[in-house]
């Protein structure tokens, strides 16, 4: 890969691995300087030093640059849940995975919340975000299912956990001086009450 990069770009000179972080940076520098339905995908890879082809290498539309990671992330949060304690209540174990996906998130703050002003002002990002969450609500799920937990009571926790960590997202796009784990774990806790759970 590394030698085709070259033979594209002789102009730009050594090739660099972190091409996909190139992309994704320059993409959200031109969402939301001139708006994502304004930028195409020729724009992108000008202002990364990159060429066309070498975008669709890592991306299969200028959509997937906002949600680049997130099947890594999901995995990463069934981890999480398989790996709680056999004793903790299906809400509990859910949580367990939110609180991974929470901390991800805090630790590139700018960055997510630049993704979420693009999402909240564009219908066809907001149409593939719900795309997005509905495999993480179904991964979790499944990761629930795993432990043990009937199939309807692992589908209505995972909506439910969802819920409640966009919730808090939202809530921390709001308050920038907040840390998004604990504001997932003051939502859930939330959620948990409401359930009349003492979980």
């Amino acid at each position: 890969m590394a030698g085709s990069d070259r033979g594209e770009e002789p102009q730009m000179g050594r090739w660099e691995p972190d091409t996909r972080g190139r992309l994704e940076r320059a993409a959200i520098e031109l969402y939301l300087e001139q708006g994502f339905d304004q930028t195409t995908v020729a724009q992108i890879t000008r202002h990364a030093g990159l060429t066309t082809r070498t975008f669709f290498r890592h991306f299969p539309d200028k959509r997937e640059v906002l949600f680049v990671g997130m099947d890594e992330l999901t995995e990463r949060v069934a981890k999480a849940i398989a790996a709680a304690p056999a004793a903790w209540p299906a809400v509990k174990a859910a949580a367990s995975g939110m609180n991974i996906a929470a901390a991800a998130l805090q630790l590139r703050r700018d960055e997510a919340q630049d993704r979420r002003k693009l999402i909240n002002t564009t219908p066809e990002l907001r149409e593939r975000e719900l795309m997005a969450f509905a495999s993480v609500a179904k991964t979790v799920t499944g990761a629930l299912s795993g432990r043990g937990t009937e199939e309807r009571v692992a589908r209505v926790t995972a909506e439910a956990a969802l819920a409640a960590f966009r919730v808090a997202f939202e809530y921390w796009g709001e308050h920038p001086d907040r840390e998004l784990p604990q504001l997932v774990d003051e939502t859930l806790d939330e959620l948990k009450r409401v359930l009349g759970s003492d979980a």
